[in-house]
């Protein structure tokens, strides 16, 4: 846990904080996870030159739910298949994993660390789902891994049921816990006070707290550097905010503001400047900030509605918005 004087301003410079480049996983939503394997190793090789601590490959998820035709490799996150592209990771960064509850087979798919290339599993639960979620990572912890817990949707949640999963994750071996902002729809005074919750808890239990931010109302990444003064250390990010619907707090700039000298903004330039996102555009990958995402995330709604306005190349966004009041 941050000690008191690690909690402090905007501008110091904490050497506990954490940054977890996410593109591949969050990205992948927005590709069905269909990245080059040149792609990879670029990001790999930048992220690992920048300084970035950990970085999520994608998911663990169950290939009797999903299928494999449909979906790139770093949906599955198999070993068999992602070893050979990422090869013997020789560099300080780590990399991670994220297992859904309910969508992962964790007992058949996650093996002994020994045997994978992960160092960390993410657990994303919803709070009706956390004793799944507990389970999934007493198992992953014995399997030898760090873990982390993504509470997802925290903005539809009572403050006692947030209490109560914040209670019960706190006794579990859970490294971290993680703030979801997962409909982009929690303003950056909101996020102070629900850091504070999250950050009590965490100094309760010895957990240290984390922040998982979306961009639908453009707020990703001032949420972002909201936590990390209340003294938030586990920071998302993704290579231009690269994610589901209006994507997350984009790696650039949290680099470009983090004071630490360890994060080199310059090596995640060169990656941009190669054009690899330009790439995925011209393959038909869409993220970014839209009005449909506006709406849903001031609404506090999920973004599968504004994801399929802009499928379907709809216009009226009047209508849509009545629709998402008439759900109301």
């Amino acid at each position: 846990m941050p000690k008191k004087e690690e909690t402090g301003t905007l501008l110091s410079c904490r050497p506990a904080i954490r940054v977890l480049d996410a593109t591949l996983r969050d990205g992948g939503l927005v590709n069905d996870f269909r990245f080059s394997d040149e792609f990879v190793r670029a990001l790999i090789a930048a992220n690992a030159a920048a300084g970035v601590d950990y970085m999520e490959l994608g998911y663990k998820a169950d290939a009797d739910l999903f299928d494999r035709e449909k979906f790139g490799k770093w949906k599955f996150c198999r070993e068999e298949e992602i070893v050979p592209v990422i090869g013997e990771n020789k560099t300080e960064m780590k990399f991670s994993c994220m297992a859904d509850v309910g969508r992962c087979n964790f007992t058949r798919d996650i093996c002994q660390k020994a045997d994978s290339p992960f160092d960390m599993y993410r657990i994303a639960t919803y709070i009706n789902t956390i004793p799944a979620a507990i389970e999934m990572i007493e198992y992953c912890e014995k399997m030898g891994y760090e873990t982390t817990v993504n509470i997802m949707a925290v903005s539809r949640e009572t403050e006692k049921e947030i209490s109560l999963a914040l209670d019960m994750l706190g006794k579990s071996p859970v490294r971290a816990i993680y703030i979801v902002d997962s409909y982009g729809s929690i303003y950056p005074e909101e996020m102070r006070v629900l850091a504070a919750k999250y950050l009590e808890a965490g100094e309760k239990y010895g957990k240290e707290i984390g922040i998982h931010a979306h961009n639908n109302q453009n707020l990703a990444f001032a949420n972002t550097i909201e936590c990390t003064a209340m003294g938030v250390n586990y920071l998302d990010a993704t290579v231009e905010g690269m994610g589901r619907g209006a994507g997350n707090c984009a790696l650039e700039l949290l680099l470009a503001f983090l004071k630490n000298p360890k994060y080199k903004l310059i090596h995640i330039l060169r990656f941009l400047e190669k054009g690899y996102m330009e790439k995925l555009r011209e393959e038909g990958a869409v993220w970014g900030y839209d009005l449909p995402y506006l709406l849903t995330g001031v609404y506090n709604r999920h973004p599968s509605s504004a994801i399929r306005y802009i499928r379907e190349k709809r216009s009226d966004i009047v209508a849509f918005m009545q629709e998402l009041l008439d759900q109301e």
